[in-house]
């Protein structure tokens, strides 16, 4: 195993689903200190008997970020969850702005699988725009450009089998589907141990379709759920009738845009480059989920 790199170590978005996992791979592995950044630091309360500081920091207060990055050495942004077109951006670059302050040396950053201007994806551009402000800086960075998270798929999928189809707008365009886990391992292990500057494509150990989701599905459900390709808009007025606010179901249904040009189409061998072992396949993730997907959906 690579040495582990001196810390502190700094994780934002800690109350988080992801940023819980990477606080809980980096006391396994024995890392420290560990400062948890978070803008509801007292979710963090239970870390404090592991050794874990708990700070409040809000990417859009950025007279808070001084003192939540104050002492720390390497750093992990989890990237923000806002929707609002620029918020974003402006949230990450006050984060980009403290941590140049405070002297951090080597920044970890989750972004998304092909951050380009052309990508459906509607921030995907933001993405981009942060990458290059953290490449600005100077410091040492780890760019992981995470795919899409098979997690997602128990969302739909339930709905999918209790239906009897699984309908997507993502035509025959394939997607390097990686769980939440999987980031979060990739994330501690860079954040302790790399040097040095790269973009990693964070992903699962194959790029599938739609189709093949289905397959899956049939599978748990023991019947045949059969893909049915529908168009954008008509996924956007799906989703807008089961209560989406039209803006939601746009930012939702741009993600099946990208697979069908694909731009999700990414799988490689980062992930076990960087960790040590491969990602977990969607097949094996759903199968291993299989309660979930076949649960009774909740009213």
């Amino acid at each position: 195993m690579t040495k582990i790199q001196n810390g502190p170590f700094i994780v934002t978005g800690a109350s988080g689903q992801l940023g819980r996992q990477v606080i809980d791979n980096l006391i396994a592995a024995g890392a420290g200190p560990i400062i948890a950044v978070s803008r509801s630091p007292e979710k963090l309360a239970d870390l404090a008997d592991k050794g874990v500081e708990a700070r409040k920091g809000d990417f859009n207060d950025p007279a808070s970020l001084g003192l939540a990055f104050a002492g720390g050495k390497r750093l992990l942004i989890i990237s923000t969850d806002d929707l609002e077109p620029g918020k974003r951006l402006a949230a990450h670059k006050n984060a980009i702005a403290a941590a140049v302050k405070e002297g951090i040396t080597h920044i970890v950053y989750t972004s998304l699988t092909n951050p380009v201007e052309e990508s459906p994806i509607t921030f995907s551009t933001d993405h981009r725009d942060t990458e290059a402000l953290i490449k600005d800086t100077g410091a040492s960075h780890t760019i992981l450009r995470n795919n899409l998270y098979t997690d997602l798929v128990l969302m739909g999928g339930g709905k999918s089998i209790g239906m009897g189809k699984h309908f997507a707008a993502a035509a025959e365009g394939k997607t390097g589907y990686v769980t939440r886990a999987d980031c979060a391992r990739a994330a501690a292990v860079a954040l302790m141990q790399e040097t040095g500057s790269s973009i990693l494509n964070i992903t699962g150990p194959e790029a599938i379709t739609q189709g093949d989701i289905a397959a899956i599905l049939s599978e748990i459900a023991g019947k045949d759920i059969p893909y049915i390709p529908i168009s954008t808009d008509d996924l956007v007025q799906a989703m807008v009738g089961a209560g989406l606010p039209e803006f939601m179901a746009r930012v939702f249904a741009s993600f099946d845009e990208a697979m069908a040009s694909n731009y999700l189409g990414v799988a490689t061998g980062d992930l076990d480059k960087l960790t040590g072992w491969a990602g977990q396949s969607a097949r094996d993730f759903l199968i291993a989920n299989k309660a979930t997907l076949l649960a009774p959906p909740q009213h």
